[in-house]
């Protein structure tokens, strides 16, 4: 087999993984919450091929050695956190982010020690929910559709006492009020946690738009807290009201899918002619 069929073989199985992950954008276009994905190549092998003694003439610039390449394979699927347009849904369950942030969602799994556990893991999409917890009929609590909690600043699920419907300002501070008493004080109930992601390249998708940090990596370096001193940080607030739509670009999605295609059918064609040479080197007759 020639070095130009291993390269185009080799080539085309990353170019049909990209296809993949771009028809997977695509298909989320009207997700909420979706973060599209985007992918890096690498070089497999590149070695460099001497050339005779005679090629060196004087005069001549180029060097004796050739570069000779086989084939790129799929480095990453990297997760683009870029906000995606804001929608107005009117409920007050429903929250989105301004700024680069994702909301700290409390995940159950099972510890070292066997007991259960909660595992912190983070989403873009606020389309919550007030649900119930078996054994408690005082206090609703924020969680999203699928009835995971979603973590205040310490950790903790936010508990809303039952009757009441909550606030949220632009800080990630919840409030309780009754809905028919809207002249009473309301009780505070609690902060939103919400965290900057440092390396999106660590983290994973676990499905549901949610990720976790990448088994390995430092927790601290991937996801770090956004409240400073005074409060969240400059450029991320948070909106009540609204839902975060999907950041899936179609027109650059369509773009980059037929460049793929291109390259795709290039390296097909490659394979083709190589056969084609090959099989009339076994045709000839001495």
């Amino acid at each position: 087999m020639n070095h130009s069929m291993i390269s185009s073989m080799v080539t085309m199985r990353s170019l049909q993984q990209k296809l993949d992950v771009l028809s997977n954008n695509v298909a989320h276009f009207d997700t909420a919450g979706y973060k599209r994905k985007d992918v890096t190549f690498e070089d497999v092998l590149t070695n460099v091929k001497q050339q005779p003694e005679s090629f060196r003439k004087e005069g001549r610039l180029t060097p004796l050695g050739l570069t000779q390449g086989w084939g790129v394979r799929l480095g990453q699927v990297k997760v683009d956190l870029s906000q995606g347009p804001l929608s107005e849904s009117g409920l007050s369950t429903d929250l989105a982010i301004e700024g680069q942030a994702v909301f700290a969602v409390l995940n159950p799994v099972t510890g070292p020690d066997g007991n259960p556990a909660m595992e912190e893991v983070y989403t873009r999409e606020g389309s919550f929910q007030l649900t119930l917890r078996a054994g408690d009929t005082e206090s609703t609590y924020l969680a999203t559709k699928d009835g995971l909690l979603i973590s205040d600043v310490n950790g903790q699920p936010i508990a809303i006492p039952s009757g009441y419907d909550m606030k949220v300002d632009e800080q990630g501070n919840v409030w309780a009020y009754r809905p028919s008493m809207p002249e009473a004080e309301a009780v505070p109930a609690g902060r939103i946690k919400l965290m900057r992601v440092m390396r999106p390249q660590y983290l994973e998708e676990i499905g549901n738009n949610r990720y976790q940090v990448a088994a390995g990596a430092d927790r601290n370096l991937v996801v770090q807290d956004a409240f400073g001193p005074g409060g969240l940080e400059r450029g991320i607030s948070v909106k009540q009201g609204f839902v975060e739509q999907s950041n899936v670009n179609l027109g650059d999605e369509t773009a980059e899918l037929m460049m793929v295609q291109r390259a795709f059918q290039l390296n097909s064609r490659a394979i083709a002619s190589s056969d084609t040479m090959m099989q009339l080197a076994n045709n000839l007759r001495g």
